[in-house]
């Protein structure tokens, strides 16, 4: 998974937001990034890279609990970044539906956007944690 050096990078990104997340986040940044490690580290386990074009079941499973848990975090949450990530998890999904429904879209599409997506759910967490970082920092509370 990690012989590229896109891999690489985006490994690091993903390490280095949800770091961020658990250092400096409130409750939901913390929960966000321990879901999102949980999943990608999951999503290792269980993609099968043989067959690229068959529905990977397991990974739609992944990606529809890490909806939910958004979706939560979306319902729960006073915060903005959860819905923006919400959204955009949802993409993932749908495109997963797509698969299924043999609509056949291209797989480089497929997979550009699950890539997309997985990056602006990152870029999410990072500018909510920036953000709860700064308004505990103006209270006064760091």
């Amino acid at each position: 998974m990690f012989d590229t050096l896109p891999a690489q990078i985006g490994a690091v990104f993903t390490v280095a937001v949800c770091l961020f997340a658990f250092l400096k986040g409130d409750e939901p940044e913390r929960i966000g990034a321990g879901a999102y490690l949980l999943g990608w580290f999951a999503s290792l386990l269980v993609q099968t890279d043989g067959d690229l074009y068959a529905v990977q079941w397991a990974m739609f499973a992944l990606d529809t609990v890490m909806l939910v848990i958004l979706g939560a975090l979306a319902w729960r949450s006073r915060r903005s970044w959860p819905i923006w990530a919400c959204a955009l998890q949802l993409l993932a999904v749908t495109s997963h539906i797509m698969a299924m429904i043999d609509l056949r879209p291209p797989i480089a599409s497929f997979y550009t956007v699950l890539n997309i997506a997985s990056y602006g759910i990152l870029l999410a967490l990072a500018i909510g944690t920036f953000w709860a970082w700064q308004e505990r920092r103006a209270a006064g509370l760091e």
